[in-house]
């Protein structure tokens, strides 16, 4: 499945938020639009960047506007692994 990034300029996260999402991921756990979270990046300034499986950029659109997140670029990446 292809990998997207996206990133969030002031997106503070709460701890609790950061505890869902890393257990979803453990958990491998894909969305109703086959979105799989498989890293999060994010600092206490409110940078995120949110490393996904996707099926398309739009399925990562639809999982962010879901959640009620604004989601600005989405780029397809690939790892060195």
């Amino acid at each position: 499945m292809p990998q997207f990034m996206d990133f969030h300029d002031d997106l503070k996260l709460p701890h609790e938020a950061v505890e869902q999402i890393t257990q979803e991921a453990k958990e491998h756990k894909a969305d109703q639009f086959g979105v799989r979270q498989i890293e999060l990046f994010h600092n206490a300034s409110g940078k995120v960047y949110c490393l996904l499986d996707a099926p398309d950029a739009e399925a990562v659109r639809s999982h962010h506007a879901a959640l009620g997140v604004p989601c600005g670029e989405v780029h397809e990446v690939s790892g060195i692994l």
